[in-house]
């Protein structure tokens, strides 16, 4: 599946970040665990990650950024295990982790339950597995990939710790809390990528996963962005831009009335445009593209289609109109599940590469 690429991968998302056109739209995804399964037995070779076999430009790195709680299993059987989080919480998963895991419980209930894990958020060396990072960093520097320090940060990372009923209510009774969770956050982000850097390694951006959106819109309004999550973003944006980074934002739903403030605090990349939830990348590149790039935004629901035009309508249209002038790379509208096939994979691919071209 793989060719000799004209540019770089690395090159061909710099240009795109920086809304020029290279030769061809740069391209990655992300995939269940359940759908690689799947493919090892449809043709996906044995040993070669989906993202080598697809040539994929980008990697992402990271850090232990929780309070390290221990993690424990609770109980196991044939379909499912429950175990204790990092976090202090209780999930629920599948055993081939084809969905989203089940939170039973949760870590902080109270302000007490906060302060205990804050003390616990100390920045440290012993945070990076050295070993894996040094090997599969330089795979990909040799490689010439896009490579991305990644963090969970702001209400996503809220979300891990309280129950949303209650976080949701706090944000209005209890702002100062939230917002020392989410400022703490940003501190940690900050020194585990300083002590990284120290060590030697360069980053090409800042990968930071936010959620902050369901189908209808935001879980909370600009106002609320403003005043508890944007004084935080603003400083790690700044703090990346200041080490020649760009910033990218994973948020799904539909996070259309942030735009505006998330412009405004310096972000490069939105993604993943879901489909479902309103985000149009059409419409989100004529309205925002001399200030934003975008990933994504091509509806996964169109990959196993019974009618391959509509795949191919889907990324006809979204690829030939997002891509010009650069500021879009591929991605699917959020993952691929696992009742897409191989085959119907690679067909998407053979389309991105057909309709990305310059």
């Amino acid at each position: 599946m793989t060719s000799t690429p004209t540019i770089t991968p690395r090159e061909r998302v710099q240009l795109a970040l920086d809304h020029k056109e290279a030769d061809h739209i740069p391209f990655t995804d992300s995939i269940w665990a359940a759908t690689v399964t799947r493919w090892r037995r449809e043709g996906l070779p044995d040993g070669i990650p989906p993202e080598e076999y697809f040539g994929f430009h980008l990697r992402g790195f990271g850090a232990d950024l929780t309070p390290q709680y221990p993690v424990r299993v609770l109980e196991r059987n044939a379909e499912y295990i429950i175990e204790t989080t990092p976090y202090g919480g209780v999930r629920k998963n599948h055993r081939d982790y084809s969905t989203t895991p089940e939170l039973i419980d949760y870590g902080i209930k109270t302000r007490d339950d906060w302060e205990a894990a804050k003390r616990r958020l100390q920045p440290s060396y012993t945070r990076v597995d050295w070993v894996t990072l040094r090997n599969n960093y330089e795979r990909a520097r040799s490689e010439a990939m896009y490579i991305t320090f990644n963090a969970i940060t702001g209400y996503d990372l809220c979300q891990a710790y309280i129950r949303s009923d209650q976080l949701l209510t706090l944000l209005i009774d209890d702002p100062a809390w939230i917002q020392d969770i989410i400022e703490t956050q940003a501190d940690m982000v900050i020194e585990m990528a300083k002590i990284i850097m120290a060590a030697g390694y360069t980053f090409d951006a800042a990968f930071l996963f936010n959620d902050m959106g369901y189908r209808n819109g935001p879980f909370f309004s600009p106002r609320v962005y403003r005043k508890l999550i944007k004084p935080s973003d603003k400083r790690m944006f700044d703090f990346f831009h200041a080490h020649g980074m760009k910033v990218l934002l994973h948020s799904c739903g539909d996070v259309r009335m942030l735009i505006p403030d998330l412009i405004d605090a310096g972000l490069d990349c939105l993604q993943p445009l879901e489909v479902k939830a309103g985000m149009d990348v059409v419409a989100l590149k004529e309205q925002y593209g001399k200030d934003l790039a975008f990933m994504g935004g091509i509806d996964v629901r169109t990959f196993n289609d019974p009618d391959p035009n509509v795949l191919e309508q889907e990324i006809a249209t979204k690829i030939t109109a997002a891509k010009v002038g650069g500021g879009y790379i591929y991605h699917s509208d959020h993952s691929v599940p696992n009742n897409v096939s191989f085959d119907q994979y690679c067909r998407v691919m053979e389309l991105v590469q057909k309709y990305g071209a310059y």
